[in-house]
C-alpha cells in the first residue's frame, strides 16, 4: 500500500512538471483516479519534498506546476515504459510510416543516452526479455507515404502560421501548383494534408504521396475562425468527406458482442435490442469508405439507413461479383 501511495505520488510530480500551463486540483484529481480531497494531500506532500511549486492564479481556480523539472533520479523509465517505446518506433516502420518511426528512434535514443549507466545495465536483461517475448501483427493494406522533407515543410507551415505552395499531381489537373493554407495532418491508411485553397474557407484533403516541389510561403495563413480538425475528421467516416449523413446499422445477434468492442465512429450510440441484436447510430460522411468496411461484416449487419449507403453497397457488390464472374 505505501508503495501504490509513492508510485501515485511520483506519477502526479511527473504531471506537474511536465504541464506548461500546470494542473488545478480537479485534473489532478481525474488524472489519478483519486477525490480532491486525496488530491489536496498529495499537493501539499509535493510541496514539501518541492518548494519550488509554482501556484498560478487562473480564476476561478488555481493551477500548480514544478518548473524546474524533476531530477533524473526520478525519471528513470522501466522496462516495460523502454520496450513500449521501441515497439511503437517499429510498428511505424513495418507500416511504412518511416519519419514517425525515425522520430521515436532518436527519442528512444536520446532516453537511453540521459540515463546513467548503472540504470542501463540494470535495465538490458528485463527489456530484451519483453522485446523478444513481444511481436507485431502487421494488417495487410497500403504503406502510407512519409517523406521526411515533405513533412518537415508542412509542419513548419502549420506551426509558423504560412501559406504553402506545392504541385499536386492529382484531381482533374495533375501538375497543377497549389497554393493552400494548412490547416492540419491526417494519418492513416493513406497520408493526407488538410488546406483551404485560394480563397476558400472550406477544408480539404491532399494526399502527401501527390505534393512535389513543396514550398513554405512567406505569407499568412491563418485557420478559419473556430476550426477544429477533431470536429472535421469526425464528420466522416475515415477520410473522405462528402454530405454528413445519419447512419443506422443493424448488426445482427451473431455480430453482437464485435459490435459493442467496435467503434465504427466517435458519435456512435449502441442500443441493445430484444432479441440480441444491436442498433449502431452515427452521423458522418464518407458513405463509400463505409461501404468498403461493412463488406468485413459480410451478413452480420444490415444497413438501415441512409438510402444512398444501401446503394453504394448494391453498386460495390455488383461490380465485385461482377468481376468474379467474368
Amino acid at each position: 500500500m505505501r508503495h501504490e501511495k509513492a508510485a501515485l505520488l511520483l506519477e502526479l510530480a511527473r504531471a506537474l512538471a511536465s504541464s506548461a500551463e500546470g494542473l488545478t486540483l480537479d485534473e489532478m484529481a481525474a488524472r489519478l483516479g483519486v477525490g480532491r480531497r486525496t488530491a489536496e494531500r498529495m499537493r501539499d506532500a509535493l510541496r514539501d519534498l518541492f518548494p519550488h511549486m509554482e501556484e498560478i492564479e487562473d480564476p476561478p481556480t488555481r493551477r500548480f506546476r514544478i518548473p524546474a523539472g524533476l531530477d533524473a533520479l526520478f525519471q528513470t523509465p522501466d522496462a516495460e515504459e523502454l520496450a513500449a517505446l521501441h515497439a511503437a518506433a517499429e510498428q511505424f516502420r513495418q507500416a511504412g510510416a518511416g519519419a514517425r518511426a525515425a522520430a521515436l528512434g532518436r527519442l528512444e535514443a536520446k532516453v537511453l543516452s540521459a540515463m546513467r549507466a548503472p540504470a542501463r545495465r540494470r535495465l538490458a536483461p528485463d527489456l530484451e526479455a519483453v522485446l523478444q517475448a513481444e511481436a507485431i501483427a502487421v494488417a495487410p493494406g497500403p504503406r502510407p507515404f512519409e517523406d521526411e522533407a515533405v513533412l518537415r515543410r508542412v509542419r513548419e507551415a502549420i506551426t509558423g502560421l504560412r501559406r504553402l505552395r506545392f504541385a499536386y499531381q492529382g484531381g482533374s489537373t495533375p501538375g497543377r501548383v497549389r497554393e493552400v493554407t494548412p490547416l492540419g495532418l491526417l494519418f492513416g491508411r493513406s497520408n493526407y494534408l488538410v488546406a483551404s485553397e485560394g480563397e476558400s474557407r472550406e477544408p480539404r484533403t491532399w494526399r502527401l504521396d501527390r505534393l512535389s516541389e513543396v514550398e513554405v510561403l512567406d505569407m499568412a495563413g491563418l485557420p478559419p475562425p473556430g476550426f477544429s480538425l477533431a470536429a472535421f475528421v469526425d464528420r466522416s467516416f475515415g477520410i473522405y468527406q462528402d454530405a454528413v449523413e445519419d447512419v443506422r446499422l443493424h448488426v445482427l445477434p451473431q455480430g453482437a458482442d464485435e459490435a459493442l468492442g467496435w467503434r465504427f465512429h466517435s458519435t456512435q450510440t449502441t442500443e441493445i435490442q430484444p432479441d440480441g441484436s444491436v442498433m449502431v447510430a452515427f452521423r458522418a460522411s464518407g458513405m463509400r469508405e463505409l461501404a468498403w468496411h461493412l463488406f468485413s461484416w459480410g451478413d452480420k449487419v444490415r444497413i438501415v439507413a441512409p438510402q444512398r449507403l444501401k446503394d453504394m453497397m448494391s453498386e460495390q457488390l455488383a461490380l465485385a461479383i461482377a468481376a468474379h464472374q467474368a
